[in-house]
C-alpha cells in the first residue's frame, strides 16, 4: 500500500465519522467556493470568446473529469430510470446557462451572483403555482420581501437596468425548475450520476449555439477552459453531495459566501466594488428565502430549497 493510497484510506474514516451536517456544510462551502472560482474565470475568458462557445467547453471539459469516476464503476453510475427527467433537466439548464454566462459577460460578478440569491424565491412561487402547495401568507410576505430586495439592486426608473440583469433573473427563475427536477432526481440516482447526465445533454444541447458564434482560439485559452470545467465539476458534485448529506435548511445559511467570494474576485482581478444596493438588496433576497426555507421545515412541507443558478 503506498503512502497516497494510506492517506487518502486515512481521510475517508475520517470523514466518515463527521455528521451529515457537518459534512454537508462543508461540501456547501467547498461549492460556493468552486462556483466563484469559475465565474471569475468565466468573466476572463468572455473578454476573448463569446459566452456560448464558453458553455460549450465548461459541459465538455466538466464531464471529462468525470470520466474516470465513471469508467472505474464500468458506468454502472450511468444506470437509471429516468432518462427523460435528466433530458428536461438538460434542457432547461442549458437555457439557464446560457443567460446565466451571458450575465456573466457583461455585468459585474456581484450584482450577478446576488441576483441568482432570487432563485429560493421563485421556487417558493412554484410551489404554490404548480404544486398545489398551501397558500399561507408568511410565504407570500417573504416572497414579496426577495422582490423588494431584487428591487433595490435593479432600481428601475432610477438607473437603467442591463440586460445582464435581466438575463440573470430569467436564469434563477429557469434554475428554480430545475432544482425541483434535481430533488426529484436525486432520490433515486447518485450525485455523479446527476452531475454526468447534466454534462451529457448540455454537451449535446451547447453544441448548436457554440457552432452559431465559434471563434478562434490558443492553447492558452483552452487551459482557462479546461479549469472552468474543472471547478464547475468539483462545485456541481459538492453541491448535489451536499443536498444528500443534510437538510437544505441547514446549507442556505453558507450559500451567501458565493457574495463574499466573488465580490472579492470582481474587486481583485476586475477593479468591480460591489455598490451598498447590491449588499442590501442581496441581504434582503437572501433572508428572504431562508425565511421561507425554515418555515417549511418547521411545517414539513419537504423545502424546495437551492442556492441559484450557478452553472
Amino acid at each position: 500500500m503506498t503512502r497516497q493510497t494510506s492517506s487518502l484510506q486515512g481521510f475517508g474514516i475520517f470523514w466518515n465519522r463527521q455528521t451529515p451536517a457537518l459534512r454537508g456544510i462543508v461540501l456547501m462551502c467547498l461549492s460556493t467556493f468552486a462556483f466563484s472560482i469559475m465565474h471569475g474565470l468565466v468573466r476572463f475568458v468572455s473578454e476573448v470568446l463569446p459566452p456560448f462557445q464558453i458553455a460549450f467547453f465548461r459541459n465538455i471539459f466538466g464531464l471529462a473529469f468525470l470520466l474516470p469516476l465513471l469508467m472505474r464503476s464500468r458506468f454502472a453510475m450511468l444506470r437509471t430510470q429516468r432518462i427523460g427527467l435528466h433530458a428536461l433537466r438538460g434542457v432547461i439548464n442549458i437555457i439557464a446557462m446560457l443567460m446565466f454566462f451571458t450575465a456573466l459577460s457583461t455585468s459585474p460578478l456581484a450584482k450577478v451572483t446576488a441576483l441568482s440569491f432570487t432563485a429560493p424565491i421563485f421556487m417558493a412561487v412554484l410551489a404554490v403555482l404548480v404544486l398545489g402547495e398551501r397558500f399561507r401568507i408568511y410565504r407570500w410576505l417573504a416572497i414579496l420581501s426577495g422582490f423588494i430586495g431584487m428591487l433595490i439592486i435593479l432600481r428601475p426608473g432610477f438607473v437603467a437596468i442591463d440586460t445582464g440583469a435581466l438575463l440573470v433573473t430569467g436564469s434563477a427563475a429557469l434554475w428554480a425548475v430545475a432544482m425541483v427536477l434535481i430533488k426529484i432526481l436525486s432520490r433515486t440516482d447518485s450525485s455523479v450520476t446527476i452531475v454526468a447526465y447534466m454534462g451529457i445533454f448540455l454537451g449535446i444541447f451547447s453544441i448548436v449555439p457554440a457552432l452559431w458564434v465559434w471563434q478562434p482560439f490558443g492553447w492558452q485559452t483552452l487551459g482557462w477552459m479546461v479549469l472552468i470545467g474543472l471547478f464547475g465539476s468539483i462545485a456541481q458534485i459538492s453541491l448535489s453531495q451536499s443536498l444528500k448529506e443534510t437538510d437544505p435548511t441547514a446549507l442556505m445559511p453558507f450559500d451567501f459566501l458565493k457574495l463574499i467570494w466573488t465580490a472579492f474576485i470582481g474587486a481583485w482581478f476586475f477593479a468591480e466594488i460591489p455598490d451598498i444596493y447590491t449588499w442590501i438588496g442581496a441581504a434582503v433576497i437572501f433572508l428572504s428565502g431562508l425565511f421561507i426555507a425554515f418555515r417549511e421545515r418547521q411545517t414539513k412541507q419537504g423545502p424546495l430549497t437551492d442556492t441559484g443558478p450557478s452553472a
